[in-house]
């Protein structure tokens, strides 16, 4: 498995519609405004923040459960950004739709912009054949409310080719998280 440039993935992105909306080149200015840089860089792409999300909330004193799961331990919220209170998490999608080849596999890490601010972006692995927007998590681990921006930068998509094309891909197994199309809570 090979780590890949951003020339190959300018060229998966423009004629295989691997990443849409693509951006070629990283964007840290929108507006004559810094901003948390996004697009393409040296191995990688940096993802974007849609505007929708969805915030934990203790109002019915639930517990998490992935097996049973309650969707109303989460508030929804669409806006220009997201503030997760102190030691709580959020819930987003990405502004980008992917669609991995069957020989390509994904890892995804939180930009250091939000680390160092002790915002963690957690995001699985995309799997051979794995298509949808990504869903986001976003852990604020400090005593204080945390900010995030929608249409900005959150985390980075590596690529690894692989030298043989897996057996059974995501498709293949019809993977419960395929075409998932806005923030997708956890399923069984």
């Amino acid at each position: 498995m090979t780590i890949k440039s951003d020339r190959w993935i300018r060229k998966m992105a423009e004629e295989h519609g691997m990443i849409s909306p693509f951006e070629p080149k990283m964007i840290r200015e929108k507006d004559g405004e810094k901003i948390v840089s996004y697009g393409t860089s040296s191995y990688g792409y940096d993802i974007r923040c849609a505007p929708e999300f969805r915030v934990f909330t203790n109002i019915n004193s639930t517990i998490v459960d992935p097996k049973a799961f309650d969707p109303n331990s989460l508030v929804e919220f669409n806006g220009d950004h997201c503030i997760i209170p102190p030691n709580s998490f959020a819930l987003a999608r990405t502004v980008e739709f992917f669609k991995i080849p069957r020989n390509v596999l994904t890892i995804c890490v939180g930009k250091s912009t939000y680390a160092r601010c002790g915002i963690i972006v957690n995001v699985t692995p995309f799997e051979p054949e794995w298509e949808g927007y990504v869903t986001l998590e976003f852990s604020n681990t400090t005593p204080l409310p945390a900010k995030i921006y929608a249409g900005e930068g959150c985390a980075q998509v590596l690529f690894f080719e692989s030298d043989e094309v897996c057996e059974t891909s995501y498709k293949d197994r019809g993977g419960k998280y395929q075409g998932q199309s806005g923030v997708t809570l956890p399923k069984i």
